[in-house]
């Protein structure tokens, strides 16, 4: 188990649960149509449904916060200390979400339930799109340098420094929203599923959700595709690192293309997921007695973040560049803690498959008590 392993094995965790995290925003999804539905019964049973499972997707986002923290703490400390406006909001809505839930139907509940209604559609719309945001920044970088000497600065210990605006410029970067759209609309797309997976004896509620799963899902597309060639034909950082010290960073045009082709396991699984969603999709669109779309579109959603973790930290890639000081752009060498720290935790993470296990059984007991539609 030397260094470089164990940096290795909790980039690999850590895009796990990005996977599993991006897959959960399906409820997310959810939130944000629950105004498009006809009457107040079914928007309560669209709700319920998302109810039902809104923390474990927040367990899953607090997991995935953590797990960084610890393995990759320079990450952790350059963005939440830097680009803190867009992690606000992220955190904000999904505060949001927790709030809605607890008190939407809760007697004396004096602001109606439509205002969290209102909060909830927020959490669906801001935490999907920001956290798009935030993943695409792995791939066209943010405006940071990190001095590791300012932490001797008494007037200002502060290990990195953030553009003035502080986390906004991410937001409004193009390329940066494109796959921000994306995740939203899959998210979307993923919701319309799981009820549609649920709702099986509704046939008029399905006939809806299948053409809200063929509109969201041909957008998702779009977007999505519109990203994979931004991603491909970007110019990206190979940095080279000596004893966990970066020495060098070399700007090469169609870096991340060149990188897919030399790691070919890396665009294999993309490949297998970008099928498997198109599989779930399609079917689900165009076979009419068809519902079980959700666990071809899960997995392959999955698979497809995984890869894209992948891609953005493996191959000698920076998963976090800077535009204004390449010479701070983060690695997976560069940016996570001390063997000992990575050992432990390694001992600690065997739990994890007891874990998921754990998730499993809940989402299955909740599914046994869920809300009939009518």
């Amino acid at each position: 188990m030397t260094l470089e392993y164990l940096q290795d094995y909790w980039w690999v965790l850590i895009s796990v649960l990005g996977g599993i995290l991006v897959f959960m925003l399906f409820v997310q999804g959810g939130q944000s149509m629950i105004f498009q539905f006809r009457n107040s019964s079914e928007r309560d049973y669209m709700i319920a449904c998302m109810g039902s499972k809104w923390e474990l997707t927040f367990t899953t986002l607090v997991v995935f916060g953590g797990a960084f923290f610890a393995s990759f703490p320079l990450f952790y400390s350059t963005c939440f200390g830097g680009a803190y406006w867009l992690w606000i909001l992220i955190l904000f809505s999904f505060v949001l979400q927790a709030v809605s839930y607890e008190y939407r139907r809760k007697a004396g509940n004096i602001y109606g339930t439509r205002t969290y209604d209102v909060f909830l559609f927020v959490n669906g719309l801001v935490g999907c799109l920001l956290l798009g945001v935030a993943v695409s920044m792995f791939f066209f970088g943010a405006s940071f340098s990190v001095g590791r000497g300012d932490l001797l600065d008494i007037t200002s210990p502060v290990i990195s420094r953030w553009a003035p605006t502080h986390g906004f410029e991410a937001i409004f970067n193009g390329r940066n929203l494109v796959l921000g759209v994306a995740v939203f609309f899959l998210a979307r797309m993923q919701a319309s599923l799981y009820v549609m997976n649920r709702a099986k004896e509704n046939a008029d509620l399905i006939s809806r959700l299948k053409r809200q799963t063929f509109i969201n899902g041909a957008i998702f597309v779009l977007f999505f595709v519109c990203f994979l060639v931004l991603v491909c034909t970007a110019t990206g950082y190979a940095v080279t690192s000596e004893n966990g010290h970066t020495v060098q960073v070399d700007a090469i045009p169609f870096h991340y293309w060149f990188s897919l082709l030399a790691n070919w396991w890396i665009l294999a699984i993309l490949l297998a997921g970008v099928v498997l969603v198109l599989y779930g999709w399609g079917r689900a669109c165009f076979d009419k007695k068809y519902c079980g779309g959700i666990w071809f579109t899960g997995i392959g959603t999955f698979l497809a973040v995984v890869a894209l973790f992948f891609l953005a930290g493996f191959g000698d890639s920076a998963y976090l560049p800077s535009v204004t000081d390449p010479l701070s752009s983060l690695t997976i060498r560069n940016s996570s803690s001390s063997e000992f720290t990575l050992k432990t935790m390694a001992y600690v993470s065997i739990v994890v498959p007891f874990v998921l296990a754990y998730i499993a059984y809940v989402w299955r007991q909740m599914d046994k008590t869920a809300p009939e539609t009518h």
